[in-house]
């Protein structure tokens, strides 16, 4: 207890530094023992609970199948119990009716099986007589003579040894053996229907859970989706509600389009299958849009009996042929030209995601889990990019870029790769204007750079390459012109993106969609210098003012670059402002008063008197914009925190004044200047 300056008593009580208070503080990664151990709790549960999970999966993908359904018939006013009613028994109809189906096919199938056996066993002896035949059997002799050479020469004496006696002859054992025929008991009634029944009780046991969990799923929705929200979001019930009620329409829909695929797909495999004439076409129809569940090896999986079964049949092999050709050509055709034409360009997983995603649930739940894996997944990515909490399932499995454009901008400049910087923008520009790219991209981009600069983590070399590759990434730019770009929508559109205002990062129109030609303009704005782009002080702002002047030029306007050290005090009055109508400043970010600023104005005032003035300030944020005195204090014309704003005040300049314009009044006082001449 210590005594302070005014006498009280310091009566903190100072704790020691027990043993596991310093094993707590050493500790380095024990925030992250807790993640690690929630997931392997759910991954122990989901595996020793799957008897019970795979069902009630199986019943949640369901629900999103026949949900539309239930919808419709309670639109037409059914009601909730028998509208759930009437979906799950047109379900449980289709799945009977199919598994039937499968049944009696796979029945027919087995009653030709010795046929198909001879067949196989005759084409396997023909290979063996024809020239596969040949080099098996000569690679057989190249091995024996291989272990011939490597083996010592040993011949085995048959003359017994000198004064060795011969071996004794063998005597037959006079008893003769036994037979004894051992005999089943013949079943009881209890036996043969456990025997019979036992393979049919376990999936009928399945098929029982999946539909009492799927009519709860139907009945209780709008409950089951209140608890969600509870869990996942109760702070702002509004946007959570919309978030869920927008994941579950377009799980629905995606369900419902790969199904319908997956059926086509068969469909056409079946009937392919019907004409060439390998048997029980059905069956492998069914089983070819079953099998496209699985992601990149299902088709080719479910080629491979149709094969065995067609070189079954035909004692030639034309049949096998036109079997591969049939899923060599329907397989491309569905997944290069119809699914990209119906989901756009993909699913909304990224590949890495659908392959571990295909490992992890098949080690878990076995085939059932190969062919729930991609819709399982993508219920996990469509929940990850509508609710806040969950978004780390989007990072991890969906196909979208882990960082943003603008983030991706940036690191791309600061790893010193242009090539790919420029193939990001050529995507963006697809779907956006250049001068819009520019505002919400490239000069976010630099900001981020800026602030970096600014707080001393990037080192010289380090600005100097992002200075370079910005430099060449404008210059490859160069040719496009600020115009809307084409539309290119799918059919459908992505069914798995957020609204659309996430999917596009900046907008399609140009910076003046009505602009005068080129050629339209004055004279005077069209002379090389008549827009002089000013590079603040920042070590990026020379970059702001290039983009500047390339969206300008595309407009008609003859512009220069100028850097800062061109307009410092101490250079100031070398520069060449003759012809210059409009002085544009270009300032990435203000620290601390805008003092420099008002200076920099008053400078270039003076050294181009009749040109007007334009302050760029793009981080739009910033205080001087917001305090209406210190924006008065820098006395220019014209502010913009765009480029797009900024090429609009200088189209505004040139309707405003035309060439040639009067001198401003302020210049009143350089009138004599003509009588002396």
């Amino acid at each position: 207890m210590r005594r302070m300056a005014d006498g009280r008593d310091d009566r903190r009580q100072i704790l020691p530094m027990t043993p596991a208070r310093v094993q707590a503080a050493e500790i380095p990664g024990d925030g992250l023992a807790a993640p690690l151990v929630i997931a392997a709790v759910i991954v122990a549960a989901l595996y020793f609970g799957r008897e019970i999970l795979i069902p009630i999966a199986i019943a949640v993908l369901l629900s999103f199948v026949i949900g539309p359904l239930v919808a419709l018939l309670r639109k037409l006013r059914l009601g909730r119990i028998p509208s759930v009613g009437v979906a799950v028994l047109l379900l449980l109809a289709v799945v009977a009716g199919l598994g039937g189906l499968i049944g009696m096919q796979v029945a027919d199938l087995s009653t030709g099986l010795p046929r198909y056996q001879r067949t196989l066993a005759q084409k396997a002896e023909n290979l063996k007589a024809g020239p596969l035949g040949d080099l098996a059997g000569y690679l057989r002799s190249l091995n024996h003579q291989i272990q011939q050479a490597g083996a010592p020469d040993q011949k085995p004496d048959a003359t017994p040894a000198p004064g060795k006696p011969a071996p004794p002859a063998a005597v037959q054992n006079p008893d003769k053996p036994v037979l004894v025929e051992m005999r089943d008991r013949e079943p009881g009634p209890v036996a043969l229907a456990e025997t019979v029944l036992a393979p049919v009780l376990s999936p009928l046991a399945t098929l029982g859970i999946v539909f009492v969990v799927l009519i709860f799923i139907l009945v209780q929705r709008e409950d089951l989706r209140d608890r969600m929200i509870r869990l996942v979001g109760s702070s702002d019930l509004h946007r959570t509600t919309v978030a869920m009620d927008d994941a579950a329409r377009r799980l629905s829909r995606f369900f419902l389009v790969q199904l319908a695929l997956n059926a086509s797909f068969g469909l056409a495999i079946g009937l392919g299958l019907w004409v060439i004439g390998v048997p029980n076409p059905i069956l492998w129809g069914i089983v070819s849009a079953l099998m496209r569940f699985v992601p990149y090896i299902g088709a080719v999986l479910s080629a491979l009996l149709p094969l065995v079964l067609a070189a079954a049949v035909d004692p030639g092999w034309n049949m096998v042929l036109a079997t591969a050709a049939l899923f060599l050509v329907l397989e491309p055709l569905v997944g290069q030209f119809i699914e990209p034409l119906v989901y756009g360009h993909s699913t909304g997983l990224s590949p890495f995601a659908v392959l571990v995603s295909a490992l992890f649930w098949t080690w878990l739940w076995g085939p059932v889990g190969l062919l729930l894996s991609t819709p399982l997944t993508v219920c996990l990515v469509v929940l990850g990019r509508h609710v806040d909490t969950l978004e780390f399932l989007d990072v991890l499995f969906g196909d979208r870029p882990a960082l943003t454009p603008v983030e991706n901008f940036y690191q791309r400049m600061l790893a010193d790769d242009p090539d790919e910087a420029q193939e990001l923008a050529e995507a963006i520009l697809a779907q956006c204007s250049l001068s819009s790219y520019y505002d919400e991209v490239a000069l976010k981009g630099l900001q981020l750079a800026a602030t970096d600069a600014r707080r001393g983590v990037l080192t010289g070399s380090q600005l100097e390459r992002i200075r370079v590759g910005i430099a060449q990434l404008i210059e490859d730019l160069a040719d496009r012109a600020d115009a809307a770009p084409e539309a290119k929508a799918s059919l459908a559109g992505r069914l798995l993106s957020g609204r659309q205002d996430e999917a596009v990062p900046c907008e399609a129109a140009p910076a003046v969609p009505d602009a005068p030609a080129p050629d339209d303009l004055p004279e005077a704005w069209r002379r090389e210098g008549a827009v002089l782009c000013v590079a603040g002080r920042g070590p990026l702002d020379e970059a702001a003012s290039m983009m500047l002047a390339q969206l300008l030029a595309k407009h008609g306007f003859g512009t220069r670059v100028v850097p800062f050290e061109a307009v410092s005090r101490a250079e100031i009055n070398a520069l060449d402002a003759g012809a210059a109508r409009m002085i544009c400043i270009s300032y990435l970010e203000i620290s601390g008063t805008p003092a420099h600023l008002r200076y920099l104005v008053q400078r270039v005032r003076r050294r181009a008197p009749e040109a007007q003035v334009l302050v760029g300030l793009w981080p739009a944020d910033d205080a001087v914009l917001s305090d209406p005195g210190a924006r008065a204090s820098l006395g220019a014309d014209h502010y913009a925190v765009s480029l797009r704003e900024g090429v609009e005040a200088c189209l505004e300049a040139v309707r405003d004044v035309p060439a040639p314009s009067p001198a401003p009044a302020r210049n009143a006082a350089r009138a004599p200047e003509p009588a002396e001449a």
